[in-house]
């Protein structure tokens, strides 16, 4: 993760991309209000197969015209839903595919950044899966492209349960001073999948797999297979989550799901400052058991808090003994009258004050929308989408920055408006990632 990363400045990216946008749309392209609700959009589905196929219902009723991915199983799979589409393994070239008007991205976490940058710089729409990024550069980058292009772009992040009315009520329960004056707030996530180092000596690449174009920007490893099976039964979580080169751990995993029901209700930008601890550093694998703590300044409706992240067995202190209690993944609110605890679909207020033994029941809030609906309906000149990569972008900023601070041992301060650690010079190395050859975030 350290060195300089192989992109332009941001500020020179920003003028470049200010000056020559209008050459950037493709003359093809479903721009934010010139399409009607009936217009289909011709997507790319980059990234093919596993998670994607989630998306597979969600875009039939769209164009899907070109279909990307490292391996020719996925890509043959997806074929047969959509007979019609281009076949791509390299997905800098699908993004330049005639008459192209937006991607849904799925491809791993280290090149959700560059895909999602690429992409907007044509004037198309994006759906990311989370992470948004993998670096503090890489989110700082991705919201930029993104604010320049408001407004001709509609932008998702895949936190689908950002939808459900259960995180509006969260939020209208703190803002309306359920629990009194907002104070603290701890978000957490139990997930373990500890890792000792990157596996050694696994053979020949398979026939069906581009290995190299899987690697991307990430520096380069020996082919094993162990990088492409499941960590958790039955899900799409892969091995390769775990390390710096690939992904951000439970961070940017299910960090990404669980903080979001905080964001939504905070109102925050990015933080003072930034403190972690957990495991042992490892120059190859991200932390299992982590705690981050962050400083916000007020708003106008709140005082200054602290915003905490928790995992892979670390836990914040329940206002009673079972507060936190079958939690897997959850949020607390503290306040001066009260704590609000949350899972993704029930919550508790419990009254300060109360004993420690107190039993509490959780109730919940039915129903949702459509996640990937919306971002549809924003493309063709709807609302704005809920997690666009200027709400999603500051809050994998700051996780992100959590990681840093980690590495740095020691609490940092953050100036925001310049993307830089203040208070440990030597900790700004650990916001950025260097690109392999022939890779760059802004093409």
């Amino acid at each position: 993760m350290n060195g300089s990363p192989t992109f332009h400045t941001r500020r020179s990216f920003l003028g470049r991309t200010s000056a020559g946008i209008g050459l950037m749309i493709l003359p093809s392209g479903i721009l934010r209000g010139q399409a009607t609700p009936n217009s289909k959009l011709n997507i790319a589905l980059i990234g093919a197969g596993g998670r994607a196929t989630a998306h597979f219902g969600s875009v039939s009723g769209e164009n899907v015209v070109a279909l990307c991915d490292v391996d020719d199983r996925a890509l043959a799979a997806a074929g047969k839903t959509f007979p019609k589409a281009k076949h791509y393994k390299d997905w800098r070239k699908c993004l330049d595919h005639p008459g192209l008007d937006a991607i849904v991205c799925c491809t791993t976490d280290h090149t959700h950044a560059p895909v999602s940058i690429w992409a907007m710089m044509r004037g198309l729409h994006v759906y990311c899966e989370k992470p948004l990024a993998n670096t503090v550069e890489e989110a700082r980058l991705v919201r930029a492209t993104y604010l320049e292009r408001r407004g001709k772009v509609a932008t998702q992040v895949g936190t689908q349960l950002h939808a459900l009315n259960h995180f509006a009520e969260v939020r209208k329960l703190v803002r309306e001073g359920a629990i009194g004056e907002l104070k603290s707030v701890d978000a957490w996530g139990n997930r373990q999948i500890p890792r000792p180092g990157h596996p050694q000596g696994g053979g020949k690449v398979p026939a069906h797999l581009d290995f190299d174009l899987w690697l991307g920007p990430a520096p380069s490893h020996p082919y094993h297979p162990d990088y492409f099976s499941a960590t958790v039964p039955g899900s799409n979580c892969l091995n390769w989550n775990m390390f710096w080169d690939f992904g951000s751990g439970q961070v940017g995993d299910m960090g990404s799901h669980t903080m979001d029901l905080v964001w939504n209700a905070i109102d925050a930008s990015q933080p003072l400052s930034a403190w972690a601890e957990g495991d042992a550093f490892h120059p190859e694998v991200s932390p299992v058991k982590l705690h981050t703590r962050f400083r916000f300044p007020a708003n106008d409706w709140r005082p200054p808090i602290e915003v905490s992240w928790h995992q892979g067995g670390a836990m914040p202190e329940g206002p009673t003994d079972t507060a936190l209690r079958g939690i897997a993944h959850g949020a607390m609110f503290t306040g001066t009258k009260g704590t609000l605890v949350s899972d993704f679909g029930s919550l508790c207020v419990i009254p300060a004050g109360v004993a420690r033994d107190a039993r509490h029941s959780r109730t919940g809030t039915k129903g949702g929308a459509n996640h990937a609906a919306e971002w549809i309906a924003a493309c063709k000149g709807g609302p704005e989408t809920a997690c666009n990569f200027d709400y999603a972008g500051r809050m994998i900023e700051m996780m992100l920055l959590g990681h840093v601070a980690y590495r740095t041992g020691e609490e940092i301060t953050y100036d925001a408006s310049s993307g830089k650690v203040t208070s440990h010079e030597s900790a700004n190395a650990y916001l950025s990632r260097r690109y392999r050859e022939g890779w760059s975030l802004v093409g």
